[in-house]
């Protein structure tokens, strides 16, 4: 069974993957095997360098200048996804094939741009209300209020997850309840 978990920054994406690895399931973050990627995929430097000229240097990434370029242009953008979605990809194929677990889950904001959604046997959005996860992410990132709602803003809004996604886990309780409502959820498609 492999479950793809997506939804927005500070919705409690966490409680529920932390609940998968409990019963052995093998957990896939795609933010951390693309930071993996960078650090030791020549390959993916060099396609990111050829499109975005003078943004690796010495075989490292320098990603504020990268990030100057593709947050400013949303067709640099759509090609860096383009290059690092097909890498992140890959790679998860490579680890379900090698691992073969029985219960796997793919962590991913963009698992369904990125195409990984094809390799899922069941998708599952994690919301929350705004207010909650601005305060999740003051909290957790020692931000700002403002910052958190921008960061909040800048991505899909809850309607594209919950209409994309086969389930939805509303995180609108406390921990305690939401991580029972994670439980019985697991046990419904697991069990």
């Amino acid at each position: 069974m492999i479950i793809g978990i997506t939804g927005g920054t500070g919705c409690g994406k966490t409680t529920l993957l932390n609940e998968i690895a409990q019963r052995g399931g093998l957990i896939l973050d795609c933010d951390a095997i693309y930071h993996e990627l960078l650090q030791t995929d020549q390959a993916l430097l060099e396609k990111i360098d050829e499109r975005f000229p003078g943004t690796v240097e010495n075989g490292v990434l320098n990603r504020k200048k990268l990030g100057e370029v593709v947050f400013s242009d949303d067709r640099a953008l759509l090609d860096l996804n383009g290059i690092t979605h097909g890498a992140v990809k890959a790679e998860i194929l490579r680890r379900l094939q090698q691992e073969q677990p029985k219960l796997a889950a793919i962590d991913a904001i963009a698992l369904f741009e990125g195409g990984l959604s094809e390799l899922c046997n069941v998708t599952v959005a994690v919301t929350a209300p705004m207010e909650d996860r601005v305060q999740r992410l003051m909290k957790r990132d020692g931000i700002s209020q403002e910052y958190a709602q921008k960061r909040i803003l800048a991505q899909k809004n809850e309607d594209f997850y919950v209409t994309h996604c086969d389930a939805t886990l509303r995180n609108d309780e406390d921990l305690t309840a939401f991580r029972r409502k994670c439980r019985d959820y697991l046990k419904e498609i697991c069990e």
